[in-house]
């Protein structure tokens, strides 16, 4: 690679888009575990409602346990439900490759990764999982050609030493 690379593309934050971020970055956690703060508030509720403390609030409190586990087990379409709602969404996104790092910028959103606060790259089945100080960011292989994913695999041999 030659040290003034500089790859530049468009793409849309459209459903399919998020539905593979979160694919690619969200670990499942589909144990009993998961459900942990529903069943407190369901045993809570049911404990204040035995009690007769306060009908309304037991079944109050059970109803939270309830909306609590149904968010456990819709997460994804909850999540990409949220994410098309918000303004980004179904907006023209460009993205830039350098040697500085990796811009997005679109009408609601602009960013910068900067190269030298990257900690790690990780490859998945559909792109790099990229971990900086301020979290971990999605970057999608169907965005970037074969130079550009090469690119980034450099980068990547390059962190993950």
């Amino acid at each position: 690679m030659n040290e003034q690379y500089r790859y530049t593309t468009q793409y849309t934050l459209d459903k399919s888009h998020f539905s593979e971020c979160y694919d690619e970055s969200v670990v499942v956690d589909t144990s009993i575990r998961a459900y942990r703060k529903a069943i407190i508030f369901t045993l809570v509720g049911t404990g204040l409602m035995l009690t007769n403390i306060n009908g309304y609030a037991s079944w109050f409190i059970i109803a939270l346990g309830a909306l609590e586990a149904l968010s456990v087990r819709f997460r994804k379409p909850w999540w990409l439900m949220r994410q098309m709602m918000s303004k980004a969404a179904n907006n023209e996104v460009t993205l830039t490759l350098d040697e500085t790092g990796i811009t997005n910028d679109s009408f609601y959103v602009q960013g910068t990764i900067l190269w030298q606060d990257v900690n790690s790259i990780t490859s998945t089945e559909q792109g790099f999982l990229i971990k900086h100080a301020k979290g971990t960011s999605y970057l999608s292989k169907r965005s970037l050609d074969k130079q550009a994913t090469e690119f980034v695999l450099d980068k990547m041999s390059k962190k993950n030493g």
